[in-house]
């Protein structure tokens, strides 16, 4: 590697370590702020936030309430999860927009939910079609 300095030391190839593991599920999600409301899906969900798309960008620093669903074969949603966070990134893509947005604190009921919520799109039960998004995004690039 001619002419380039080596990664340091804590740097791994496969990228930093993430707190807590991202599901690459869909999830039907609401965003709430005043006088507006912003429905959307996840693109993957972590026990810290989420990134979700949606048609309207949503400005950064939001203080947000928010609605998680899971979506099943049939089109139903289980019933909504309300949690609260704050945009953390909006970025354009194709004619939509990605936005991250993380949790604020959990009181002890909400983390169990979140737990039970993620441990859904972990444990296997999932449909066959689905199957291949019970992995981690960061088990699929290890």
């Amino acid at each position: 590697m001619l002419g380039r300095d080596p990664l340091p030391s804590s740097w791994e190839v496969s990228g930093p370590t993430r707190q807590y593991p991202r599901y690459a599920h869909e999830a039907a999600v609401t965003i709430r702020l005043p006088g507006i409301e912003h429905h959307g899906r996840t693109k993957n969900v972590s026990r810290g936030g989420f990134c979700a798309e949606f048609v309207d960008p949503i400005p950064l620093g939001s203080e947000v309430e928010i609605d998680l669903q899971l979506v099943f074969e049939d089109d139903k949603h289980s019933e909504a999860l309300r949690l609260s966070g704050r945009v953390v990134w909006c970025t354009e893509f194709d004619e939509s927009h990605q936005v991250g947005v993380m949790f604020k604190p959990l009181d002890a009921d909400l983390s169990q939910y979140i737990t039970m919520f993620l441990r859904y799109l972990d444990d296997g039960t999932l449909p066959e079609r689905t199957a291949r998004r019970r992995l981690t995004l960061d088990k699929r690039f290890d």
